[in-house]
Formats: structure tokens, C-alpha cells, sequence
């Protein structure tokens, strides 16, 4: 498995969606829609989704994980 993949999932738009909407449909918080555009630069100034565009997904859970120190993690 590709390290990015399992750091990502990916999300497909829907017509109208917007990044604090999309961060509650996957997150269940719109605060953390920081994390989406982050992942997905090239969308940064998009404010309305068109429907079909994919965007990466973080898993917030894998990146926590990665900024542990070693000690923390075994």
C-alpha cells in the first residue's frame, strides 16, 4: 500500500458543497476543514464545489500518529 493512501482517503463532490460543509460530512466538525485545504491546495479559492472533483481527505487520526515521538508510538 502507498504511503499516501494510507494517509488519505478521498471524497467526491457534490453539487454545492463547500470546505466547512465537506469537513462535517467526513469529520463530523466543520472546524477542521484546515486539515482539507491543506491536502487539496490547488482548490484553495474554490468557495462552491462543482459536483465530481476529488478531494484528498486526511485521516487526522494517521497524522496525530506521525507526530509522536518513537518512544510514544511503540
Amino acid at each position: 500500500m502507498k504511503r499516501e493512501e494510507q494517509l488519505f482517503n478521498v471524497y467526491k463532490t457534490q453539487e454545492n458543497d463547500t470546505w466547512d460543509l465537506i469537513a462535517y460530512k467526513v469529520y463530523g466538525d466543520e472546524f477542521k476543514m484546515n486539515h482539507l485545504q491543506k491536502a487539496n491546495v490547488d482548490f484553495i479559492k474554490v468557495v462552491v464545489f462543482s459536483p465530481g472533483v476529488l478531494l484528498k481527505v486526511p485521516k487526522i487520526e494517521a497524522m496525530i500518529i506521525e507526530e509522536l515521538p518513537p518512544w510514544a508510538t511503540e
